[in-house]
């Protein structure tokens, strides 16, 4: 073995500890500092995540893209993995709520809530950890059986980092929760583990199969497969692969994400017309959030949260909101409906994807269809609102309503918002990508990211999805005041933030 070589196995080793070391303890700190309040970590993320790429790049320890940090990247790819397991578990609740069916849950798992960090107990934290690990595992897992990246540098690697990713998962259980049965539990942490690799598989062939007829992303097959599955297995008691996913898979793939897009702030705002997409990115998060806050206050007369955040997660496919619905943030009640209100969207996304994939190769905005699109997306959004108007805090009726709500106003934000930006001279690829951080859309991004729109696009998505996300100290702001009064969002600054948002989208617009 050849000097080289070591150099290049100890770089293995560094990488695994360097980002072990970056990415959990922000989303502890993330916990700590919101800790005794009803704010979201994800603020925090947002922030922390953005600032340690920013400083990598102007310390001189990495460049823009944190190529020197390839691990961040791999981690950063794992949206799809984090989408699965939400889509399966919406999936479940679906067959549950269409087909009447009220089961009662014979949990096997009570979690410790012994705290071990402030603001995260003992099973939580644990959760983290097997959540890095089960990404990292699963991730290079897929990418040796599909043999994908086979030019990379770790490519050669991929059996030893699955390896040490699915086996620190598989023996990190809290030993302080009361299990009443440790075999099957165990037993069920692998089987979820083998489903996913199975959804990442098989959705990567038809993606790949179907490419020649229509330029779907893999993430829409991924979707279908596994919302399907759900419907077939929804009495499946979740095993501690879905438990730990569901509740920190989105934060840690976010904190990756957020490292990328922080170290190419420098880089970026050197690229002509970056400051119009940002300033739209921006504005689009205000109007279309705080917007569909408004309508559902408005015509709605509704205000929880417990309508408010699943909602608006489902409808924006939003992926802040659906991290913080999911880890519990906003309480149980929204924690069940978001996995339901992201996967109705996602039925709509075979309009939505094969609309862009076409607009992708005509270089330019599928107009037509997209008015026709955004004229039903209204339609359905009227309807969504007098239902829910109706429901009376009936849970089975506010369910299917904010499900009409949720396909809605996606499909009139996502084509109403290329709509608008056809309108001026931006490129269709870096419409999608603006739009797509404009509503913050978790699909979309790993449709982007997974190349549906070209290369130099998927190394921008990053930025252009992370800069966005300083409106959401706003956001979350406005959900933790909710939180604290009985989850009722105060009404006039929404509809304030609404009007901002209306004006400064204008205001972008005349500046592309």
């Amino acid at each position: 073995m050849d000097i080289i070589e070591q150099i290049t196995h100890l770089q293995l080793l560094n990488q695994f500890w360097i980002l072990l070391f970056f990415l959990i303890p922000m989303v502890l700190i993330s916990r700590t500092i919101v800790a005794g309040t009803r704010y979201s970590p994800i603020l925090i993320i947002v922030i922390f995540g953005l600032t340690m790429g920013y400083v990598l790049v102007s310390s001189g320890v990495a460049t823009p893209g944190l190529v020197e940090f390839p691990f961040v990247d791999l981690v950063a790819n794992t949206t799809i993995i984090a989408l699965t397991v939400s889509f399966f578990v919406g999936g479940q609740e679906l067959r549950k709520i269409l087909g009447n069916k009220n089961l009662e849950v014979d949990d096997i798992v009570a979690p410790s809530d012994e705290e071990t960090v402030l603001g995260t107990s003992r099973t939580q934290f644990v959760f983290i950890i097997r959540s890095f690990f089960l990404l990292l595992g699963i991730e290079g897992l897929a990418r040796l059986i599909l043999g994908t990246d086979s030019g990379d540098l770790f490519s050669r690697y991929y059996p030893l980092i699955a390896y040490i990713g699915l086996v620190g998962a598989i023996i990190l259980i809290d030993n302080k929760a009361k299990i009443s049965n440790k075999h099957l539990y165990i037993r069920k942490g692998l089987i979820e583990i083998v489903g996913i690799v199975g959804v990442l598989i098989i959705s990567y062939h038809i993606a790949t199969w179907m490419s020649s007829i229509i330029a779907l992303p893999q993430i829409f097959f991924a979707m279908m497969i596994a919302a399907g599955l759900g419907a077939i297995c929804y009495n499946w008691t979740f095993g501690p692969t879905i438990r730990a996913l569901l509740f920190a898979g989105i934060p840690i793939v976010l904190a990756a994400n957020f490292m990328i897009g922080g170290s190419r702030i420098g880089d970026a705002f050197t690229i002509s017309g970056m400051n119009a997409v940002l300033a739209y990115g921006f504005f689009g998060q205000l109007l279309w959030m705080f917007g569909g806050i408004a309508l559902l206050m408005y015509f709605a007369k509704t205000a929880n949260t417990r309508n408010l955040a699943p909602g608006m997660a489902g409808a924006l496919s939003h992926s802040g909101l659906t991290g913080a619905c999911t880890a519990g943030d906003f309480g149980k009640t929204a924690a069940q409906r978001a996995p339901i209100m992201i996967n109705i969207p996602f039925f709509g996304h075979i309009f939505v994807f094969s609309v862009l994939a076409i607009s992708a190769e005509r270089g330019a905005i599928w107009v037509g269809p997209s008015t026709l699109i955004v004229a039903i997306g209204v339609i359905l959004t009227i309807l969504a609102l007098k239902n829910l108007r109706q429901a009376n805090g009936d849970d089975r009726k506010e369910v299917k309503a904010l499900m009409q709500f949720s396909f809605g106003w996606q499909i009139c934000a996502v084509f109403g918002g290329l709509s608008l930006l056809s309108l001026s001279a931006m490129s269709i690829e870096y419409a999608a990508m603006t739009q797509t951080s404009a509503i913050s859309h978790f699909g979309l991004f790993a449709a982007i990211q997974g190349g549906m729109f070209g290369a130099d696009a998927a190394l921008l998505i990053p930025f252009i999805f992370s800069m966005p996300f300083l409106v959401h100290p706003l956001v979350f702001f406005m959900y933790g005041k909710a939180m604290e009064n009985n989850g009722e969002m105060p009404v006039k600054p929404v509809y304030i933030l609404t009007l901002i948002g209306i004006l400064g989208v204008i205001y972008s617009l005349f500046t592309i």
